[in-house]
């Protein structure tokens, strides 16, 4: 068995920056965890579904179009969980639509909260140092073009670990999304 993710990396300057901050924060875990909106949570597979994995993960991206997104603000999930996050203001329905498309086939699975995409900034920290956060990022505002999304394997040594990147639309003009459309 190995442990799988799948998610949009936030592109650099901005995805350094809110690691760094992340780390700084006191959260030791976030060195080994590169910034993203997660569209699978960590998921268990046997080794030999992985070539289905990659198979499906090909034909989600080949389907999609690349979209823009802005993440703005903070937000948390607290009392029901110790997070406190990025808010995605733009690009809600593409985050959405590859996420329900990646938790398809090989990698469907029962979730135990509605899909919301976000940016974690402060994961299982102290109160204080959640407030924190949540004051600290206020501002935060950045744009990017969500255009591939990857596949990552956890290992306990070197942590989160991108093994393959998934070109939105790849083969093809890809579907849709709502925030294509408009264009």
């Amino acid at each position: 068995m190995t442990t799988i993710g799948v998610s949009v990396a936030v592109p650099d300057p901005w995805g350094a920056e809110l690691q760094d901050y992340r780390v700084r924060l006191g959260d030791a875990a976030a060195a080994h965890i590169p910034t993203h909106i997660t569209l699978l949570a960590p998921a268990e597979v046997e080794q030999a579904q992985l070539p289905a994995v990659h198979e499906h993960l090909a034909s989600v991206a080949a389907a999609a179009r690349p979209f823009p997104t802005r993440l703005r603000g903070t937000g948390t999930f607290r009392p029901v969980s110790p997070v406190v996050f990025v808010n995605v203001v733009e690009g809600i329905a593409g985050c959405e639509l590859l996420a329900s498309d990646v938790r398809r086939g090989p990698l469907a699975r029962r979730t135990r909260f509605p899909y919301h995409p976000h940016v974690t900034v402060a994961h299982h920290l102290e109160e204080h140092l959640l407030d924190r956060a949540f004051d600290d990022l206020a501002a935060f505002d950045c744009c990017f073009t969500v255009d591939q999304f990857s596949l990552y394997e956890h290992c306990d040594r070197h942590g989160w670990t991108p093994v393959r990147a998934f070109g939105l639309g790849a083969h093809g003009e890809g579907r849709a999304t709502p925030d294509t459309m408009a264009r």
